[in-house]
């Protein structure tokens, strides 16, 4: 068990943890949430001991091993699977002494602890992870040096990952992975047999991969048993209670003070006054609920809508080399109230073809058809490192508006979330949030009729994310997005395109359809298809009549079930919130984790009873 407690840590002057404290059971998987710049990651520093802090202590059981991914990227001459074996210290360890030992009671331990460790299967676990973060065999058989930064830290992250910690931190390690590698990591986080505390903002995989949300807020750490959407309901009937709590005080205390200023000088009524007087002196205030506003994104909505199709690709190719192209036959149509993800592993050409489109690489081949007034916004994660570091959101507001006042601009950037202090505030100093902002602001400024999004949540924070969202949904164009965050393909897209071996096509499906795909359990995407399908040799046999009676009984039943099931997993989320459970009694407590954690299972079987029941009634209707 992973305890931290009284933590207490400032940096130049600002309070970042205030006497906090938490308790996370052995082989939880927790999410660590909060906005950005309060301290998540100076928090994992705290418990890897590279930092120390003005008091409090963090503890693990003895011999535990705490392991997180390396902040310097692998490099030099080794290949990428002796690079990860080599995370795997006791192994390397233990080989090393197999050949040069010479005492027969030593080799037999080494062996011994060799086979308990599973050391000699160990290629074949590194090889998995490698490929599952999208190396293939012959990437993975050459050296480190010949990748790039953000490969290079998906090895580092590969080398945590067959590690193995006890105790493993991850922070953000979506941010180097395409979706495809976020979507294998989420299946690994889940089948992780050890503790992991991880920094995240993406929302798909603190519903899916993580039991427990652990939340940083003004100082403090709240533990949360359940996924995050069950975090944000917990948060917000709590919120209620505080406010409901606060007007009762507020109204007591309101009584008492009339009562005192009633009778303070009336002789028989003075010791019940004081008596007042000391009672609204102890009486602690609660807490206001304070939102920390997010503020809004805003796409300006094209002003002069454009004829469909926006842009018409007809066997079209391109590339970065003559003769070379990295994607051929292109044949598509984009429209302009499409939405559309690009589907792809990172390196089959997700941003050639953005680029294609934004018009920073011409066709070699084919024809790539558009209206001359088009025009296309462009954002991509790299061009936070191009932003002038000298320069404000206010200069470069005032290159595009040379004609306006100064009034004007700040409004317009007020409108963009800047308001005087970040609008005069030097890139360099800016956050990686509040640059992605800027972006934002400048690749949609001159109100295109498309919106190209590559990589757009990095720096985003879980409210940022849903503001994000919702300007992608009022926004009146096209939009082609880029993500590896599942929740923001699913909630502002409707089609999706899949980019691989070597050209762009529809993916006829959805996510789901998508991750099974990836993780092998289907064996290759369904196409779109301009032929109908072949009329049926024989006519299927008709299905047995359903009687309606009976189905409706069903889900009376089922839904009485669930009720109960439900009742359970309240009562079992009330006791695992109390954090001296897990102190007092650690068994009951893991007792209770792996009931809550049965029991919705239960409820989800349950639930998909319920669909297939209502989904019969329907038919029968």
């Amino acid at each position: 068990m992973l305890h931290v407690n009284g933590l207490t840590y400032r940096i130049a002057g600002r309070l970042l943890l205030e006497d906090a404290s938490v308790a996370i059971p052995e082989g939880h998987k927790v999410g660590l949430i909060g906005r950005n710049g309060v301290g998540k990651s100076t928090f994992l520093h705290l418990i890897l001991g590279d930092l120390q802090s003005e008091s409090g202590t963090v503890s693990l059981p003895r011999n535990a091993r705490i392991g997180t991914v390396a902040q310097e990227a692998p490099g030099g001459e080794a290949s990428l699977i002796d690079t990860v074996l080599a995370a795997d210290i006791e192994r390397a360890s233990l080989l090393d002494e197999s050949e040069t030992a010479t005492d027969p009671h030593r080799i037999a331990e080494i062996q011994l602890r060799l086979a308990d460790i599973d050391a000699h299967s160990a290629p074949s676990r590194a090889a998995t992870i490698l490929s599952g973060l999208g190396f293939s065999e012959e990437t993975q058989n050459g050296p480190c040096s010949a990748l790039s930064g953000g490969w290079r830290m998906r090895v580092a992250l590969a080398a945590a990952l067959f590690a193995s910690p006890d105790v493993l931190l991850l922070d953000e390690p979506t941010n180097y992975l395409d979706l495809e590698g976020t979507i294998w990591l989420k299946s690994f986080i889940r089948a992780y047999p050890h503790t992991i505390l991880m920094v995240s903002h993406d929302r798909d995989l603190l519903n899916d991969a993580v039991g427990a949300i652990l939340h940083l807020e003004r100082g403090k750490l709240t533990l949360y048993q359940g996924n995050y959407d069950s975090f944000e309901r917990q948060r917000r009937e709590q919120q209620a209670l505080t406010l409901k709590l606060k007007k009762k005080q507020e109204d007591q205390r309101k009584h008492m003070e009339a009562f005192v200023e009633r009778f303070r000088y009336k002789a028989s009524k003075a010791r019940q006054a004081q008596s007042r007087l000391k009672a609204l002196a102890k009486l602690e205030p609660i807490a206001d609920v304070i939102e920390d506003r997010v503020a809004p994104f805003h796409f300006p909505d094209p002003p002069k809508p454009l004829a469909p199709p926006l842009v018409r690709w007809d066997h079209a190719s391109v590339g970065y080399t003559e003769g070379k192209p990295i994607l051929r036959n292109i044949t598509l149509r984009l429209d302009p109230d499409d939405r559309i993800a690009l589907l792809g592993s990172n390196g089959n050409g997700k941003s050639t073809f953005a680029k294609l489109l934004c018009g920073k690489l011409q066709a070699m081949s084919g024809e790539m058809k558009h209206p001359p007034r088009l025009t296309v916004g462009y954002f991509a994660q790299h061009q936070l490192d191009e932003l002038s570091p000298e320069r404000t959101p206010y200069d470069y507001f005032s290159s595009l508006l040379p004609d306006a006042t100064q009034a004007q601009r700040r409004a317009r950037l007020g409108s963009y979330g800047f308001g005087a202090t970040l609008a005069d505030s030097k890139c360099k100093t800016l956050s990686g949030g509040e640059k992605a902002r800027l972006l934002f602001a400048l690749a949609s400024f001159h109100a295109p009729h498309i919106l190209v999004l590559d990589e757009p949540t990095n720096h985003l924070d879980v409210d940022s994310r849903e503001a994000l969202i919702h300007a992608i949904n009022e926004y009146q164009g096209a939009v082609i997005l880029i993500s590896h965050d599942r929740h923001i393909i699913e909630t502002s897209v409707d089609r999706l395109w899949l980019v691989a071996h070597g050209t762009v096509k529809p993916f006829d499906g959805d996510m789901d359809d998508y991750t099974d795909f990836i993780l092998g359990r289907s064996p290759a995407p369904k196409r779109e298809t301009s032929q109908p399908p072949p009329a049926p040799v024989k006519a299927p046999t008709p299905a047995p009549k359903t009687n309606p009676a009976a189905v409706k009984k069903k889900i009376q039943e089922i839904t009485a079930k669930m009720s109960k099931i439900q009742e359970k997993l309240d009562v079992l989320d009330r006791a695992l919130q109390d954090g001296q459970l897990y102190i007092a009694d650690p068994k009951k407590a893991a007792s209770f984790a792996t009931l809550r954690a049965k029991l919705g299972r239960d409820l989800e079987e349950q639930e998909t009873l319920w669909l297939e029941a209502q989904e019969s009634l329907e038919q029968t209707a």
